[in-house]
């Protein structure tokens, strides 16, 4: 929940225009609240505005656009400096939140014209480790859903579903809680997602997620679900809406049974391994798979386009000079 009361003016403006404009998520809106407090709230005290041992402490609903106009490139790289000496912040937390920083600036100069000269203009990201990642291979997929449908509990075939789902359509964890049953075309054999940022897209379903779903949808509970869940795909037993929390709970279960690490391995690993397995056996061009996966940024899905050690190997024998010129 976000206290407008405790924001300075032209922060609630910024957050406003990011709801209704750029059509951003709740939990998108709520994170740039996050960020642009806690940096208007380090500025005014480095600034000298205030004076707080914990900068969480200090109020900034006052501040206005003086105070922003004092702000230059240099004071938001100690407050990244800061973020990173005080609480360790990682690399892609702190180009986040200079992301942030920097649509900010550009509203209050572009949009609003409020400031003539735009601080964050030339704001750079840190760099960024590339690493791989963690995901199933195709055995070990194989042997999760084996051992997921053979198991013997009241609600296997919701369980086996949701595994399905996972492995089969790289789907994110909110955007498969929010399934609703109205939301899959069965003859089509599609259903409708809502992304990040509030955008929908197509998720098509092979055999396996509707043979799934099919006998899913056969035990599914029909009485007594939870006013405003009646159209909920997954239900749990409480006959409500299936949270988070339980999805997890459940993948977490379902990985240790398979003999899989459990500190290595989660939904999202899911995501990786359904990407990765399209990738490298469905021979799909990667901009299917951004489609698929309901990326914003391409630069996003090339993460999936890594290759196995056999696959260079193979790709080293398979040239036409592996095994010398002719003399």
């Amino acid at each position: 929940m976000i206290s407008e009361s405790e924001n300075p003016e032209f922060l609630n403006a910024f957050l406003q225009y990011s709801t209704v404009i750029l059509n951003k998520s709740k939990n998108s809106v709520k994170e740039y609240n996050y960020d642009l407090s806690n940096f208007f709230k380090f500025m005014s005290n480095h600034f000298g505005l205030t004076s707080h041992e914990n900068i969480k402490d200090t109020d900034i609903h006052s501040l206005d656009i003086d105070f922003l106009k004092k702000i230059e490139l240099q004071d938001i790289h100690s407050y990244l400096f800061y973020l990173k000496d005080t609480y360790n912040c990682k690399p892609a937390t702190i180009a986040r939140k200079a992301s942030t920083i920097r649509i900010f600036f550009a509203y209050m100069t572009n949009k609003e014209k409020l400031l003539e000269v735009n601080p964050a203009q030339n704001l750079e990201n840190p760099k960024l480790e590339r690493r791989q990642p963690k995901y199933l291979t195709l055995e070990e997929s194989q042997n999760l859903l084996k051992v997921s449908e053979n198991e013997d509990n009241r609600n296997s075939e919701r369980d086996f579903a949701i595994i399905t789902l996972f492995l089969n359509c790289g789907m994110r964890l909110s955007e498969l809680v929010s399934i609703n049953i109205p939301d899959i075309k069965f003859d089509d054999c599609k259903l409708t997602v809502i992304g990040k940022g509030n955008k929908e897209r197509t998720i098509y379903l092979n055999k396996a997620c509707m043979d799934a779903l099919q006998k899913y949808l056969g035990v599914r509970p029909i009485e007594g679900i939870k006013q405003g869940d009646e159209k909920a795909l997954f239900l749990s037993e409480r006959l409500e809406r299936v949270s988070k929390r339980t999805v997890q709970y459940v993948v977490e279960r379902e990985l240790k049974r398979a003999g899989l690490d459990t500190n290595k391995y989660s939904t999202h690993k899911l995501r990786h391994t359904a990407a990765t397995l399209m990738y490298q056996y469905g021979n799909v061009d990667i901009r299917a798979l951004q489609e698929l996966l309901g990326h914003e940024s391409i630069a996003t899905t090339e993460i999936y386009t890594h290759v196995s050690n056999e696959q260079v190997r193979n790709a080293v024998e398979s040239n036409p000079l592996a095994n010398g010129y002719k003399k």
